[in-house]
Formats: C-alpha cells, sequence, structure tokens
C-alpha cells in the first residue's frame, strides 16, 4: 500500500518553514543592500579639492593697475558665527590704495562644499549686522578680460563713522547666482548631478558714497584684478 504524501509548505511554522523564511529575508536583504548601494553612488559628492592654506593669497596679485596692497585690516566682516570653518575654508581681506583714488577693500571668501545646509552668506545680511544701512541692490555688468561679462551685485552702505560703495558676486561651481534663490538653485543642480559644488564670495568695496567718481574706481579696480589673475586665479572666482 502507498505511503501517503504530505505536501511541504515552506512558509508554514516549523524546521521547514524557517528555512523559507530566511531564504525570504536573504532576498530582501540583497535588494536593501542593492538599494543602499545604489544610493551611495549617486550621493553628491565634493567636485573640488580644497583649495591650500597659502594658495588663495599667491593668487591675488599685490598689485591691481595703479592700486598696491597697504594692509590687511579695516574691512567690514560677517558676523563671527559665519566665519566658522563650517561655512568658509578661508576668508582673505586686503586694502589696496592709489594716488588720488579711494582705497579699495577687497575680501574673498572661499568654501570647498556648498550644499542645501551650508551655502555662502551674501553682503545684504554682514553690513546690517555691522550697522551699516543699505540701498537697494542693483545688478552691475563687469567685464572679464576675454570680452564676456558678469552681472555683479552693488549698493551703498552707510553708517556714522564711514559710507562704502559695495559691489560684489557669488560663484557656485560655474554659476554666478545673482541672489539667494538663485544660490539655492545653483547648489540644487549641481546636486542633480551629482555634485556638490565649491563656492567663493568676491566682495569690493571703496571707502566713499555712491557717487559717480566711487562707482567708475571701484569697477576700474575690479576689471584690472581680473585682467591680472592668472588663469587658475580667474577659474577660482569666476568659474569655466
Amino acid at each position: 500500500m502507498a505511503e501517503a504524501t504530505v505536501p511541504i509548505d515552506a512558509d508554514a511554522p516549523g524546521p521547514l518553514g524557517a528555512r523559507g523564511v530566511s531564504r525570504r529575508n536573504m532576498m530582501m536583504g540583497g535588494a536593501l543592500l542593492l538599494a543602499s548601494g545604489i544610493g551611495y553612488i549617486r550621493q553628491p559628492q565634493p567636485t573640488h579639492k580644497p583649495i591650500k592654506d597659502d594658495e588663495l593669497e599667491k593668487l591675488i596679485p599685490t598689485h591691481v593697475g595703479e592700486w598696491q596692497f597697504l594692509t590687511s585690516s579695516g574691512l567690514v566682516m560677517p558676523p563671527p558665527d559665519e566665519l566658522s570653518e563650517t561655512l568658509y575654508d578661508q576668508v582673505f581681506t586686503r586694502i589696496y590704495t592709489a594716488p588720488n583714488k579711494p582705497s579699495v577693500a577687497l575680501l574673498i571668501a572661499y568654501s570647498s562644499i556648498q550644499n542645501g545646509l551650508l551655502q555662502l552668506h551674501r553682503p545684504e545680511i554682514c553690513y546690517p549686522a555691522g550697522g551699516f544701512k543699505l540701498t537697494d541692490t542693483v545688478l552691475s555688468p563687469l567685464r572679464l578680460p576675454d570680452g564676456r561679462e558678469i552681472n555683479t551685485r552693488s549698493f551703498a552702505a552707510s553708517s556714522p563713522q564711514r559710507s562704502e560703495y559695495v559691489f560684489y558676486w557669488t560663484r557656485l561651481g560655474d554659476y554666478l547666482p545673482n541672489s539667494w534663490l538663485d544660490q539655492r538653485l545653483a547648489v540644487v543642480k549641481a546636486n542633480l548631478r551629482g555634485e556638490i559644488p565649491d563656492g567663493v564670495l568676491v566682495r569690493a568695496s571703496v571707502f566713499s558714497d555712491a557717487n559717480h567718481q566711487a562707482k567708475a574706481a571701484l569697477k576700474r579696480f575690479m576689471e584690472e584684478l581680473l585682467v591680472s589673475l592668472s588663469p587658475r586665479g580667474l577659474q577660482l572666482l569666476v568659474g569655466q
């Protein structure tokens, strides 16, 4: 008489069922591990190595047209929390003087990593924090050595102690955003390409109110600065 056969349910409790559950767990675990690996590969990564501590200073000339380097003090600086190591790798400052022309204060703040949580702060933040009142910010074109133009932002800042006229721009990767929103979008676009861009804030000001002579002198200084930079320095300040 033939023996009756009992179907085996791999999902049933007991030793055989336990092996079935284990196989399912292994398959699910493998799928999760694969998804995790893909996510890690697609995670945005920094695209630029941090510049060396002394490289920024070497890239910026001490003579810019008729102006020459005088000192590294006297500039309006971002509030201390904005100068923390988590925001900027380096902050470079200089004051340049020239005969019969207003002195120019130059500040360059560099960060090797710009992401959605950590971004360059714009001068419209640090000047009011220093007690200055600002005029409306306007776009001011600046000519590059190859004839192209970039849009810088400019405003006048005044306090009981002094007045300044300010030019600045920010670079994130190869973008030159004109506003805080543009800056955020530039980071998002880079992240979608799998990149975490570096960033730089370039700010120059003259110790004068926003009259025609002050504007013209500052614009001349910035164009002379861009002309005098090496290819590496120009790439650092304005991108590709």
